[in-house]
């Protein structure tokens, strides 16, 4: 009996040409890595890794231009539709800002990421190695490739058809960052302790993730989300496979997005991380997750929505309540934004959580306006240092504006956009996702929302007191003159978030132009 020919699938390769350049670039970076000379790695990963962040956005720009509705490719395991395409340029652009903190070298000799074996004493004279060619021999650019194959794995993630597709780019996204989360300079056992926290949790968690795919396998016979929604919309089998299935999935996607009561690894990762990693991880992931969240609610189980609805207005609540409460007991600045982020993310659920438009392009636009706040927030926190590393205590930064006037104008500007104050982009991302619920008849949960903003706005403005109102100690930390990769980054977080809170519309038009296809 002859054989069939194999039937190749479809490909649009220009939907899925941006996915295609970053892993491209990542596989580039580890040849790089193997076949250059150490001292003419760091130029030539920098330069790879922004030149394929901005190829893949004009990629991204290119087939955004040319209209229409969205479509499926690759047997229908990935979905190019509009928010596909939010989410992949929010991505990008956030991807090129933490490219430039984690490639800074100007605030400590080789960067965040040197090996303390690798430096030898650096003085200049006779018999003795140059500033630059310490950094040049100790930094560790193996991470510019990780950080590479984790952006494809969140764009990938974002645009994900089945749940099979989304569970393997959820590892693809996740284990270069359990590698860079262990790979500081200084602190090292504390940056160690972190990877080692955050490998193990996110192992469970994709253990959850796997099991509830498969029992949503067994309950609607197909792991695409479109057949699970048929499924879902009528059928005669048992609902238990269905919720199980369900509840077990939106763990591993709430854990990926830091929602509390499933937040636990966010505070120590943040802090032992370095600050580069954390901001990357921070602003991308938090997209790459919702993105995920997003389209398995609205595509998936928009039909079963009664039944779940309440479940999430409960994990909302508590992201909130956890986010903030904990929040005022901390004296670690990178701890105190950690629990930040678990009460932003519960302002997000509730733009996911509404299944309708308002809600869904809200939510698009509070993931861009949050990413930017917190690239740049990361990036100052960077500057302040004391001769062991970052002074990340509370207590460091009293008086701060006394002696770097500029940094403290804004990091201000920037705790002022966190705790959503008007004219700055956390104010509009808060508004049209509380407006989304209201008209979808979520009063009690908006309520509940702002009287958690009124309070989170204390830590905030904590630390400007501390900033403006208070004297500096003598012994007190430095702050370092920022490189030009540095200030490039700050100085993009800063104006997108000017930007977006005094002229949205550009960006929310976008993110408002239609909803997912399957």
């Amino acid at each position: 009996m002859a054989q069939q020919p194999v039937e190749v699938p479809p490909i649009d390769y220009a939907a899925i040409a941006p996915i295609l350049v970053i892993l491209g670039a990542a596989c580039l970076g580890v040849l790089v890595e193997a076949f250059m000379p150490r001292h003419q790695r760091w130029s030539a990963q920098v330069g790879l890794s922004l030149l394929a962040i901005v190829v893949a956005g004009m990629a991204v720009a290119f087939y955004a231009r040319q209209g229409g509705t969205g479509a499926t490719t690759l047997s229908d395991t990935l979905a190019v539709d509009p928010p596909a395409l939010f989410l992949w340029g929010t991505l990008l652009a956030l991807g090129f800002a933490s490219i430039l903190l984690i490639a800074d070298r100007s605030v400590e000799i080789g960067g965040a990421f040197v090996s303390e074996g690798q430096i030898t004493r650096v003085a200049e004279g006779p018999g003795t190695m140059s500033r630059a060619a310490a950094a040049a021999s100790g930094m560790r650019t193996e991470v510019f490739p990780l950080a590479l194959f984790s952006l494809g794995g969140m764009m990938v993630f974002c645009a994900a058809n089945d749940l099979l597709t989304m569970f393997i780019a959820l590892e693809v996204l996740s284990l270069p960052l359990y590698l860079m989360c262990g790979l500081a300079k200084r602190r090292r056992l504390l940056s160690q302790e972190a990877a080692v926290k955050y490998f193990l949790l996110g192992a469970f968690a994709s253990a959850f993730f796997l099991y509830g795919l498969a029992l949503l396998y067994g309950y609607a016979g197909s792991v695409r989300l479109a057949a699970i929604a048929d499924a879902t919309a009528g059928t005669d089998r048992s609902d238990t496979l269905l919720f199980a299935g369900l509840g077990l999935l939106l763990i591993g996607l709430l854990f990926k997005a830091s929602i509390g009561p499933f937040h636990a690894w966010t505070p120590d990762v943040y802090q032992g991380a370095p600050t580069a990693v954390t901001g990357f991880m921070a602003a991308c992931t938090k997209v790459a997750a919702f993105g995920g969240i997003l389209r398995v609610l609205q595509v998936a189980f928009e039909a079963s929505s009664w039944e779940w609805r309440g479940v999430l207005w409960a994990i909302a609540i508590a992201s909130m309540v956890i986010g903030v409460v904990l929040g005022l007991t901390q004296r670690d600045l990178k701890r105190m934004i950690a629990y930040s982020s678990v009460a932003h993310a519960g302002f997000m659920l509730i733009g996911a959580i509404a299944l309708t438009d308002r809600g869904l392009s809200g939510t698009l636009f509070y993931l861009l306006a949050y990413g930017f706040s917190t690239v740049a927030v990361f990036g100052v926190i960077s500057l302040v240092r004391r001769s062991d590393g970052e002074a990340t205590h509370l207590s460091d930064w009293a008086g701060l504006a006394k002696r770097s006037p500029l940094v403290a104008a804004v990091f201000t500007f920037l705790m002022f956009a966190l705790a959503g104050i008007p004219f700055t982009s956390g104010f509009v991302g808060k508004f049209v996702v509380f407006e989304a619920a209201l008209r979808d008849g979520m009063a009690p949960l908006v309520v509940v929302a702002l009287v958690a903003s009124a309070v989170a706005a204390f830590f905030y403005l904590r630390v400007i007191v501390l900033m403006y109102f208070s004297e500096p100690a003598d012994d007190g930390p430095t702050v370092s003159v920022p490189g030009a990769f540095t200030t490039a980054a700050i100085t993009l977080g800063v104006v997108v978030t000017l930007l977006l809170g005094v002229l949205p519309t550009l960006a929310l038009d976008w993110a408002n132009v239609g909803g997912f296809v399957s």
